[in-house]
């Protein structure tokens, strides 16, 4: 048997690198930055964007970028628009679908990258990209997030081996997505919006209205300088909206987006009826989401099975063993060895613990108390399998 090359070796040292940042505990763009860096040893590359998903929609929650991306966001908008509003079989929410892990753009294309929109109208003219690979980061519980990686005019493409190292990195790289979801709080803005934000896009993508409260929320999702515009996920969502006004979809356009301070936010998009120059209008609605609009993204998270998430819920409530048993129609003891497991995955000792865990670290993570000033923290996460 022929030895390992070097770049085989570099490609296992990054693997068992990811697995381990990811078992951290690490903010996720701390898990994020760790893991850039990771792969540029790694994969001889241009530039790289990870983009993390809402996993019930496949939807784009946030991304960072890195190399030669980071800090450039000038087609971001339109990367949005063409992935999320065309019928591409190489974009994220069509890989879900179709249970594709990875593709190569120019393997895939027998060289022919210019036939896939988003390389024709971003990758090649924006940036010169002349190769990309991309893998979805999912797990039973749906697609936490994609990592896209390119190469430019004079790079070979990406080779067999390098797709198949980010397909098998992906468990552990979704692991420290879940993970790192939680793990990130911070200090809540006193300028954050109270209630709802309107913004309606015109069938030409022009921003025509926004109620006020809009481009504050929209600074909250900018959650970095090497995040990707906020208007991304915007326009991700109108053009969701109008394939489901086509009928080419049956999902809604819904977003859960956690910000750089810890708040949850909740983004969806309905298609407006109209009729000339009102064709294609599509309202957005961003607000704050309510706890049971989360709670079941904290419990996926941590990884929780069905049975688990049902106990999970009934403690929520504030249900006893015996009350959980009988709902559940079970021992007392299956429900204690239940919450031992919960216990153990989400890194607490107690219902109490589970609850603050579950509803107040990851809903409410530092809200003013008593109007004294000071400020509740969140603990930091362990690493769920």
């Amino acid at each position: 048997m022929p030895s390992p090359t070097s770049a085989q070796l570099a490609l296992g040292r990054a693997r068992s690198d990811i697995d381990v940042l990811s078992r951290a505990g690490l903010p996720l763009h701390h898990f994020l930055d760790e893991t850039a860096d990771v792969i540029e040893r790694a994969l001889p590359i241009v530039g790289g964007c990870v983009a993390t998903l809402d996993p019930a929609t496949a939807m784009v929650s946030n991304s960072w970028k890195f190399s030669a991306l980071a800090g450039r966001n000038e087609a971001d908008v339109q990367w949005a628009q063409i992935e999320y509003g065309g019928g591409d079989p190489t974009a994220i929410q069509a890989m879900v679908r179709q249970g594709t892990a990875t593709v190569g753009m120019h393997h895939l294309t027998h060289g022919a990258v210019e036939s896939s929109a988003r390389m024709a109208e971003v990758m090649l003219p924006y940036y010169d990209f002349h190769d990309e690979a991309r893998t979805v980061l999912r797990d039973r519980h749906g697609a936490w997030g994609a990592v896209a990686v390119f190469r430019g005019s004079d790079d070979r493409p990406f080779a067999p081996d390098e797709l198949a190292f980010l397909a098998e990195m992906a468990p552990a790289f979704t692991r420290g997505i879940r993970v790192g979801m939680l793990a990130q709080v911070g200090a809540i803005r006193s300028d954050c919006p109270t209630g709802p934000a309107v913004m309606i896009v015109d069938g030409h993508d022009r921003v025509v209205q926004a109620s006020a409260g809009a481009a504050t929320h929209l600074e909250q999702l900018a959650t970095s300088p090497t995040a990707g515009d906020p208007l991304s996920m915007v326009h991700a969502l109108v053009g969701a909206a109008r394939r489901l006004a086509r009928g080419e979809t049956d999902q809604t356009p819904r977003a859960r987006v956690r910000t750089s301070e810890g708040i949850w936010l909740l983004l969806h998009a309905s298609p407006l009826g109209g009729a000339g120059d009102r064709a294609g209008d599509v309202v957005i609605t961003i607000e704050e989401a309510r706890p049971q609009e989360v709670i079941d993204l904290v419990a996926d998270a941590f990884g929780l099975s069905a049975r688990e998430r049902d106990v999970t819920a009934h403690v929520l409530r504030g249900a006893d063993t015996k009350e959980i048993a009988a709902a559940m129609h079970v021992s007392p003891y299956t429900v204690q060895d239940h919450l031992k497991s919960v216990f153990d995955k989400a890194g607490v000792a107690s219902r109490r613990e589970l609850v603050s865990r579950v509803y107040f670290d990851q809903y409410m993570p530092a809200r003013l108390v008593g109007g004294t000033g000071t400020v509740g923290s969140a603990g930091t996460v362990g690493s769920a399998a």
